[in-house]
């Protein structure tokens, strides 16, 4: 039978829990100081230590170095005093998992059925900080840069836990391919991996695309549909852009993250999922939070673990790495032995990138088209048509609806910027499918109602045939 040593000083919680593991046919030892735990860990090497981070002799942590063979105990920490720096401080000590209290009977069962099923499971191999540095990549990203090698630090302490993850990064910085990289270095690494762009569903369906629906649930609904967090089971989800996702969902995705249940629209049923969930947002968190955007205790439920990518700017010499990189790439894909010439790179280095990554993607794409053999030059982005003239001010008498405020300065920076909605969604701070989204949502609202012209504030000029 697998055995597990519960170190925990408060009594009460020590016995729930001792009671539920050998519920699920597990021998239990107890303690609720570190001297007493180390007495039985002299007896006997646990195949789970779960221990409490602050004990009254010391931290919980310290027990990993009193384990004989560390490879073949999983130590979990559990603690209700969260923060970024005790989490890291766990990662390093040798904690494989980090779960916050109040811990859910549920999930403490979850997690050993899954160790008593599985065994040990064994780390992917992850490269040494040395390695990183010589190779200038890790998992699916790429750069040598000190701003880089302080990212691949992190993800290579957060991917083998189980700990939430909140990626924050401004677009094109590579939030993506960041989450893949945790999900591929992971315990969970065959499971699939799925990401969902939460500000590109409309707020009409992203329940069920969440959560699934059952047949006939709603107009439309002729077949049952299985939604992300179902087919994720035992893998990775990616929420991108999570600070775009409705209010009433949040609530929802809340109770997912505290008990790893759900419910299907239509239905009653609850359904259990074991995801790892990985949020992603181009804007600060805490932001969104005072903007009424993001729940607080959704925040700090996705919070556990936040990671800054950097932008391009901060990169340093990693732009020619990318460059050399995506001509490579397209060398290969198209047969040819295109290169850079020493004023190409230089020019490179001249740019703002306020695109990032996927800016600097296109131009290479752009530069390699338009050259014969040897790259010189750079074309510039297409010039911006002129916005039409007036001051950059909207008028709102306090009161005003958040939802009516969010239209209105939403058309009136679409006119103010002649009607290209990518200049618009950068000026205006969101992803060019939220814009998209939006004008949807808000015509739909007008052909409810008569007369009226879509989110025109009152004065206002209409606008002239959108351009993308």
């Amino acid at each position: 039978m697998p055995h597990v040593l519960i170190v925990e000083d408060s009594p009460d919680e020590l016995a729930w829990m001792a009671e539920v593991a050998a519920g699920e046919g597990w021998t239990v030892a107890t303690a609720e100081a570190l001297r007493a735990a180390r007495v039985h860990l002299a007896r006997q090497q646990p195949d789970v230590l779960l221990t409490d981070l602050q004990l009254p002799d010391g931290s919980g942590l310290q027990l990993v170095d009193d384990l004989e063979r560390p490879g073949q105990t999983q130590v979990i920490v559990v603690t209700g005093q969260a923060s970024v720096d005790s989490v890291v401080q766990a990662l390093r000590a040798g904690a494989s998992d980090y779960l916050l209290k109040p811990l859910e009977v549920p999930k403490l069962q979850e997690l050993l059925r899954r160790r008593s099923q599985d065994g040990p499971a064994p780390r992917p191999p992850v490269p040494s900080p040395q390695q990183r540095r010589e190779a200038g990549r890790f998992g699916r990203l790429l750069g040598a840069s000190p701003a880089m090698q302080s990212l691949y630090d992190q993800l290579a302490r957060v991917a083998p836990t189980s700990a939430t993850v909140l990626l924050i990064g401004a677009s094109g910085t590579g939030k993506e391919l960041a989450a893949q990289t945790v999900h591929e270095l992971s315990p969970r690494r065959h499971g699939p991996f799925l990401a969902v762009n939460c500000g590109a569903i409309s707020p009409q369906l992203i329940e069920s695309e969440l959560f699934g629906h059952e047949k006939g649930s709603f107009t439309g609904a002729d077949r049952q549909h299985v939604g992300f967090f179902e087919r994720a089971d035992g893998g990775t989800l990616l929420l991108d852009e999570v600070t775009e996702m409705p209010m009433e969902l949040q609530v929802k995705l809340l109770r997912v993250l505290e008990t790893g249940t759900f419910v299907r629209v239509g239905t009653t049923k609850p359904i259990t999922t074991d995801v790892r969930v990985i949020g992603a947002t181009n804007r600060r968190p805490d932001q969104a939070v005072a903007e009424g955007k993001l729940r607080e205790d959704l925040y700090h439920r996705l919070n556990v673990f936040p990671i800054r990518l950097p932008t391009l700017r901060e990169r340093g010499q990693d732009i020619e790495l990318l460059a050399r990189h995506f001509l490579a790439e397209l060398n290969r894909q198209e047969g040819t032995r295109k290169t850079f010439s020493p004023q190409a790179i230089a020019r490179l280095y001249a740019r703002p990138w306020a695109g990032n990554v996927r800016e600097l993607r296109n131009c290479v794409q752009r530069a390699y088209i338009l050259a014969d053999d040897v790259i010189d030059g750079f074309e510039a982005e297409a010039p911006e048509p002129p916005a039409e003239s007036g001051p950059d001010v909207v008028c709102i008498r306090i009161g005003t609806p958040l939802a009516e405020v969010e239209r209105r300065v939403t058309m009136a920076t679409l006119e103010r910027c002649g009607n290209v909605k990518r200049r618009a969604a950068e000026v205006l701070g969101i992803s060019l499918k939220t814009l998209y989204n939006r004008l949807e949502a808000y015509a739909t609202r007008d052909r409810r109602r008569p007369g009226g012209d879509p989110g025109r504030a009152p004065g206002a000029q209409a606008p002239g045939p959108p351009r993308g």
